[in-house]
């Protein structure tokens, strides 16, 4: 864990076109940064590389899907030679589904872990090679409160992000004798577009309202939290105190979590 700078850093940051992404890479070039933008609606990363350009940040576009091969490598490829190089590299892209697993497509199950994990452990095999020879090379993994906490109605997606700590936290171990920090960030309800672009819904359950944390919120969060070396943030307040419920006593929210079935 070791503290860093932003200005003058090379970065990457998936499923940039809204929410959170797009907040983390423009925060990123307010910091100085270089950015890699990836998403698949060319025209929305237009719009946010003409924001970047504006704050007087350096910006390239890589219009595609995650779980292309040929996309994760050409982001890889246009930061090392229009940049010089690969410091950060955010990877935020995802995708969720509501309802019972017993309602579920079972294709859902796979095409959420195709973008939220297999596409993730991907690109960071990929960028491993560039994020060696970084400034104080960083990886975060954008997960969620449902990474530690499985909630009704979103089996799948809390099975992806589970996955996600795992391997995050592997990883960190393994990279730490490169130089290499791996910070995840697990957000709980953000005021995204994520909820109304769901591959299925089938039902969803009726949780207490709570005011959702806004994507810049987070993205500043996450930001300050590259910069400072952390290993992971909660950056809403009831994810955090459902996680340490959740630790205290599991049998409690297990409970708690049947009645919005």
């Amino acid at each position: 864990m070791s503290k860093r700078k932003i200005k003058n850093s090379r970065a990457i940051v998936t499923g940039s076109s809204s929410g959170i992404g797009r907040a983390v890479a423009l925060e990123l070039a307010r910091c100085g940064a270089s950015v890699v933008i990836v998403a698949r609606r060319e025209d929305r990363l237009r719009q946010l590389a003409d924001e970047i350009t504006a704050v007087g940040g350096r910006v390239e576009i890589v219009a595609g899907d995650i779980t292309n091969a040929e996309v994760r490598d050409r982001a890889i490829d246009i930061a090392t030679s229009r940049f010089g190089g690969l410091d950060i590299l955010i990877n935020n892209a995802g995708i969720g589904a509501s309802g019972l697993f017993e309602h579920a497509d079972p294709d859902r199950l796979r095409r959420i872990f195709e973008v939220n994990f297999f596409a993730l452990v991907e690109m960071t095999r990929a960028a491993l090679p560039a994020l060696k020879q970084g400034v104080d090379p960083i990886v975060v993994n954008v997960s969620s409160i449902l990474g530690h906490r499985g909630v009704p109605h979103n089996s799948e997606y809390s099975a992806s992000k589970f996955a996600v700590q795992g391997f995050s936290e592997s990883i960190r171990a393994e990279f730490a004798r490169d130089g290499i920090d791996v910070l995840v960030v697990s957000p709980g309800t953000t005021e995204t577009e994520f909820f109304d672009s769901v591959i299925e819904c089938t039902g969803k359950p009726s949780w207490p309202e709570h005011a959702a944390v806004s994507s810049d919120e987070v993205a500043r969060r996450t930001v300050r939290a590259i910069r400072l070396g952390r290993h992971e943030i909660i950056p809403y307040r009831w994810g955090r105190l459902l996680c340490r419920l959740n630790r205290i006593s599991p049998g409690l929210v297990d409970r708690l979590m049947a009645r919005y079935v």
